[in-house]
């Protein structure tokens, strides 16, 4: 398998799905507040931020890449079974990649810098939801 078989539209879809979610999840109306008082930091008044540009454009970047090795993977397993994986399988595939390596790899960095359970259990859950539902679009079109 290499890059250009991929799926390139399941890979678009999942990544418009995932980044969509991530700005959900950290919405002012969800759990933005939350884990800017878990910080430490008043929700109405944040610390200076990096510009929104580079902000939102490294956030695309990681979610792109994110998504894209989240595909591979998918079409790794499609490949290995002969059968494709469909959206539940897709799903899975989305949910263990989050909780196995972006919350477990995260847990440690979190906890050494001090920011504790609450604010990565905000940030990775939003990941883990993201990945699940972009997973279920890439196993759906994939």
């Amino acid at each position: 398998m290499t890059l250009p078989e991929l799926n390139w539209l399941a890979v678009l879809a999942g990544f418009v799905v995932y980044f969509v979610t991530g700005a959900i999840w950290f919405g002012p109306k969800t759990f933005y507040p939350a884990r800017m008082r878990a910080k430490g930091h008043d929700p109405q008044n944040p610390p200076g931020l990096h510009g929104p540009g580079l902000l939102f454009g490294l956030t695309a970047v990681g979610a792109l890449v994110q998504v894209l090795t989240l595909a591979i993977v998918l079409a790794f397993v499609a490949q290995a079974t002969g059968d494709p994986v469909g959206p539940l399988g897709g799903a899975l595939g989305g949910l263990l990649l989050g909780i196995g390596l972006v919350a477990a790899s995260s847990l440690s960095h979190r906890l050494f810098g001090g920011d504790g359970i609450r604010v990565w259990a905000i940030e990775v859950g939003g990941d883990v939801v993201g990945l699940t539902l972009a997973g279920l679009v890439v196993g759906l079109i994939g």
